[in-house]
């Protein structure tokens, strides 16, 4: 099937009480990785890539690559662009054939964040395309984008209500206390705020920073109302320490294909356990 939008699989996530893994992909081989896990799953899945990302092989090849595999696949499979804060790059995503895009403005006043996500939501509705947001800012490192630990601000319930009504973003990221990267602790997840702000917003819930989040804490943040979750950097980490391990194993090693395929095994392997986690198993 053809490439579909991520705001009726993630409605239907929300109202159902399960959560759609969004997996961040920087090679072919990732791409084919997690669109496998999700046929053999049957999981509705959701490719993302970053802007460094389409920055590096292109929005075209991307979407071009994501395409041939909805078109092959059997479940239904969403392109999403993740952390943007440039309208330009936005609107030649969703031109390239991108389903989903966000605009992260949660850098900017509140005021500001609601003109630019509008701006984003005006041109993407009028395709078909979902568009997420940020209210709050969540730690860590997302590809260029820095925020310190202490500087992350955690999203206000009442605030992410009226931004939802002044925008009528299709999904919403609001920081809840989960970080980019590798927790070096227990991440400090308020699930308090995560109840609050589902029980005054309709959209389903984005949870950012999925790497690491030990399981009941991912299943209790879904289970009020978390209905997609990004994972990046365990996958990178699985993917490249599968071929450091070929490497190890044997440093002469020249052909990609000995090298590639077994990192393409290890996330698949990942992706999957995350679909388990998120619930999404049997769904599609």
């Amino acid at each position: 099937m053809a490439l579909v939008s991520s705001t009726p699989l993630l409605s239907t996530a929300r109202a159902e009480g399960y959560c759609i893994g969004a997996f961040n992909v920087h090679t072919l081989e990732m791409l084919q990785a997690v669109v496998e896990a999700a046929e053999e799953t049957r999981s509705p899945l959701i490719i993302q890539s970053t802007v460094g990302t389409v920055k590096h092989l292109g929005a075209d090849y991307i979407a071009a690559a994501a395409t041939v595999a909805a078109n092959r696949s059997s479940v239904p499979i969403a392109l999403h662009l993740d952390h943007c804060s440039d309208f330009n790059i936005i609107m030649q995503c969703i031109r390239a054939g991108y389903t989903s895009v966000m605009i992260d403005a949660s850098h900017d006043p509140f005021d500001k964040n609601v003109a630019e996500t509008r701006k984003v939501v005006e041109a993407a509705s009028a395709v078909g395309v979902n568009v997420e947001a940020e209210l709050g800012r969540v730690g860590g490192v997302e590809d260029d984008i820095v925020v310190d630990e202490r500087d992350a601000l955690l999203a206000d319930p009442e605030e992410c209500a009226r931004f939802v009504e002044l925008t009528g973003v299709h999904t919403l990221a609001p920081a809840i206390g989960t970080a980019h990267g590798i927790y070096k602790g227990d991440p400090n997840i308020d699930f308090d705020r995560i109840g609050r702000i589902a029980s005054r917003v309709s959209v389903p819930l984005v949870l950012h920073g999925g790497s690491g989040i030990p399981e009941d804490q991912v299943r209790r943040a879904v289970s009020l109302g978390m209905s997609k979750m990004n994972v990046a950097t365990e996958l990178r980490i699985v993917f490249s320490d599968a071929i450091k391990q070929v490497f190890a194993n044997n440093p002469d090693e020249n052909d990609p294909r000995k090298y590639m395929v077994p990192a393409k095994q290890a996330l698949k392997a990942a992706a999957i356990e995350k679909m388990r986690l998120c619930g999404s198993i049997g769904k599609a």
